[in-house]
């Protein structure tokens, strides 16, 4: 059985996929709620609740993670997310109410079929109702349904991303980390720098380098800020508070660095989450668990792609790994 985010003891993720065109949401449930934190790094965010994330600021502790497709409008699924937790009885108590805290990231996939379909409240819903321990399913699904990666030279040479998900257990601790990659650069393998998927020669027969295009002077096509993006959760059932929840966040961002040149642009809205739960009643020192955050993100990067399938949509279609491998 794969390893995955859902390995850390208190978290559940469910998954809604769009039937009618590649778009779908992930939720990442911490029921019994979990210390929040979180590191946007890209020029062109789509967020929602990441202010509330901010250790200068009081609320301390949130109750779910949504990842959506649909650009800001998939920031809606939230609502529904929302709904599924009170309905439950999940939430901060605030007097006479339960108010769940549900921050939120979104990635652009709007070229993939019919942009007026993306995801609403009811598949936020949806993806609470089909949440679980088991390990979510890969690639084309939830986030990354409509997600795909190498669009710098235009979105027709183009290939699939995806969703992937990793975990690595250090002295009874795991860190899992869940990432659904859109992003406008390559995606590298890090422990041979060799270019998985990214964009193609002129022929879209073969993978071109964007690193080494870009190096030698080709030039980009102008891309729309906010079109691009990867976005992701780490969680942990280490003991933190929200200051090194929050640099767990931070230290992820290692991992998309080593799995996706370029990173960080002005048209990609990266955001990474972290949770921690302290279901182990364990902590480890911030230097591991950092790397494990690091070497999670980057496998959650590479199994997303690996585990993409080509896809079309009108005109357009994008391969995946497994087609030019």
């Amino acid at each position: 059985m794969p390893s995955s985010i859902t390995d850390v003891l208190g978290i559940e993720v469910g998954q809604f996929t769009d039937s009618r065109r590649p778009t779908g949401c992930t939720v990442v449930l911490a029921r019994g709620s979990a210390v929040g934190g979180v590191d946007v790094r890209g020029a062109a965010p789509g967020t929602r609740e990441t202010d509330l994330l901010s250790p200068s600021n009081v609320v301390e502790r949130v109750h779910a993670i949504l990842l959506a497709g649909g650009s800001a409008f998939g920031l809606d699924a939230a609502s529904g997310v929302m709904r599924w937790l009170d309905e439950q009885g999940i939430g901060l108590e605030v007097g006479p109410a339960r108010v769940p805290l549900v921050p939120a990231a979104v990635l652009f996939d709007l070229p993939l079929g019919d942009p007026r379909i993306r995801p609403d409240a009811a598949s936020g819903y949806a993806a609470c109702e089909a949440a679980s321990k088991d390990a979510p399913a890969e690639g084309n699904f939830g986030a990354g349904a409509g997600a795909a990666v190498g669009k710098i030279f235009g979105i027709a040479r183009a290939m699939k991303g995806g969703i992937g998900s990793a975990s690595v257990t250090v002295e009874g601790v795991t860190v899992g980390a869940i990432v659904a990659c859109n992003a406008l650069g390559d995606v590298v393998d890090p422990e041979t720098g060799r270019v998985l998927a990214g964009a193609r020669t002129a022929d879209g027969q073969a993978l071109l380098d964007t690193r080494r295009a870009l190096l030698q002077g080709v030039g980009a096509t102008p891309m729309l800020a906010g079109s691009n993006t990867t976005i992701g959760v780490i969680a942990t059932d280490a003991v933190l508070n929200k200051m090194h929840t929050g640099r767990l966040a931070t230290m992820g961002h290692d991992g998309l660095a080593r799995a996706i040149n370029p990173l960080h642009t002005l048209s990609d809205g990266d955001a990474l989450f972290a949770l921690a739960t302290g279901a182990s009643g364990k902590t480890l020192g911030m230097m591991t668990l950092g790397t494990m955050a690091a070497e999670v993100t980057a496998l959650a990067v590479v199994r997303a792609i690996r585990a993409a399938r080509a896809v079309t949509a009108g005109s357009l279609h994008l391969p995946a790994w497994a087609d030019l491998a």
